[in-house]
């Protein structure tokens, strides 16, 4: 079952959603050479607390208990990469993805930073990753259906250069999902589409969707390392992932973890975003 919100529950899940948006702009702004994985993630914590919220990763998933408030990949390293002692380096790029919980409603959001000066192909793989994550988000009307948001972010990659060095990536077996009363929830929303799934489910007014694209300058397909969470490229090469949660309204996308609610970048695709219900 999907689960539709009212408008009352998406403005709930703004609130939320604005919770994330600021423990990323806090991390976003300390990333720098010599930081650790870990004080990122101590950063968020501190982020997420000051706001009455908890956080949504420091919880049991499936029988495995994630470590940490933020997701902190590195590099190869796509997504669920644990934060510790990891000490960045100029020329990294770090993935950071981040959830929280406010009055029993849930926000999910990520980010890719530069890490000082990066490889052209670096700098190339997380603005296409970005990219594609707004053509999605673009999709997300009444009226559409789920492939469409798919179909948005794979063309969106399949249509720029091809990087100095290497290929675009789509990681398999990874996606969006559903949002709202739990972190993961019905759909599963791919990045590519699979030939012989369907159209999917209609979007409509109260749907909410984690739009969450990871790319690579290699190969689409991953491994889990032995700490069970780290999910790594196959052939070493970089990856990027980018995420919002998106609500459909009767007035077009609302983007609940962005804190202009996705005006600015929906409007540079020719779409208006839906009034923000906190007028935030």
């Amino acid at each position: 079952m999907v689960e539709i919100k009212t408008p009352e529950q998406i403005a709930k899940m703004r609130a939320a959603g604005l919770v994330v948006a600021e423990a990323l702009k806090a991390c976003r702004e300390a990333v720098a050479p010599g930081i650790t994985t870990q004080e990122l993630n101590d950063i968020a914590d501190k982020v997420i607390t000051d706001h009455g919220a908890t956080s949504n990763f420091r919880a049991d998933h499936g029988g495995l208990w994630f470590p940490g408030v933020i997701c902190a990949s590195v590099n190869n390293e796509v997504v669920h990469g644990i934060p510790g002692g990891r000490v960045l380096e100029e020329g990294d790029l770090i993935s950071i993805d981040c959830g929280a919980i406010l009055d029993g409603w849930h926000g999910d959001a990520a980010i890719s930073v530069a890490v000082g000066e990066v490889a052209p192909e670096v700098e190339m793989l997380s603005r296409v990753t970005e990219g594609s994550m707004w053509a999605g988000i673009a999709q997300m009307k009444k009226g559409n259906r789920l492939v469409d948001v798919s179909k948005a972010i794979e063309g969106f990659i399949r249509r720029q250069p091809l990087p100095p060095k290497g290929k675009w990536g789509i990681t398999e077996g990874y996606g969006g999902h559903g949002i709202g009363t739990a972190m993961h929830m019905e759909p599963h929303v791919l990045n590519y589409v699979e030939r012989g799934r369907g159209k999917g489910m209609k979007l409509v007014p109260g749907t909410v969707l984690a739009i969450e694209p990871m790319v690579s300058l290699g190969t689409p397909h991953t491994k889990v390392l032995e700490d069970d969470w780290t999910v790594v490229t196959n052939d070493g090469t970089w990856a990027s992932h980018w995420e919002h949660s998106v609500a459909v309204t009767e007035e077009g996308p609302l983007v609940l973890t962005a804190f202009d609610g996705g005006k600015e970048m929906l409007a540079r695709l020719g779409v208006t975003a839906a009034p923000d219900p906190l007028g935030a």
